[in-house]
């Protein structure tokens, strides 16, 4: 799949995340919600975890492509050190002996993209870039995905980063729609977090 359209696809799934989140919180004539707060909630959560798979989706299509000769939007194409003969041959070959490559564990990818690509190149230094934000996109994601004393303490000390106090209690849907103090122009977590991913994503198919 070319840099082009795997660009392309992960902005349409993001997008589409975005769209449910919007419809889940839209109001009726008196502005009061359509929804009740629980199918906000739930909706929102659902759609921060399917951005997320979308820049798993991303990631392992690029680098599977880029590993077979793929070159970036520019033009670009990294000095390889494998070149497996096509995107089957390179699914095997990231995913080794394990059951599976978890594209969620950006250590791993940041691993494989230098092993594989001369000092990393399209994927460095753009993940290594927006690290510390990988970490907490992964909190959330854990967050999202189970519940236990152990991604409630995650989280609430990735909230409490965040808003630079105690937030004891806090629920995944309250950090993800609340304002990000950090953004300038207002944006919400959930919307800073994609901003980054997205700008990340851009770099790496751009090349």
């Amino acid at each position: 799949m070319p840099a082009a359209q795997t660009l392309a696809e992960f902005r349409a799934s993001v997008a589409q995340c975005e769209s449910l989140i919007a419809n889940a919180h839209k109001v009726d004539a008196t502005g009061a919600s359509i929804l009740p707060p629980i199918d906000r909630e739930q909706i929102t959560v659902a759609a921060f975890l399917n951005m997320f798979i979308a820049w798993e989706a991303f990631l392992e299509a690029s680098i599977h492509e880029t590993m077979v000769g793929g070159a970036a939007i520019g033009g670009g194409q990294p000095v390889r050190y494998v070149s497996p003969p096509d995107i089957v041959a390179a699914q095997k070959l990231v995913k080794g002996t394990m059951r599976y490559f978890d594209f969620a564990n950006h250590d791993n990818v940041r691993t494989i993209v230098n092993l594989y690509f001369q000092n990393g190149y399209p994927y460095e230094p753009h993940l290594s870039a927006i690290v510390s934000d990988l970490i907490d996109l992964r909190t959330m994601r854990n967050a999202s995905a189970h519940i236990s004393s152990t991604t409630r303490q995650a989280l609430e000390s990735l909230a409490g980063r965040i808003f630079g106090a105690p937030q004891p209690g806090i629920t995944l849907y309250t950090l993800l729609t609340s304002v990000d103090p950090r953004a300038a122009n207002g944006d919400t977590v959930l919307v800073a977090y994609r901003r980054k991913l997205d700008a990340a994503a851009e770099l790496i198919s751009n090349g």
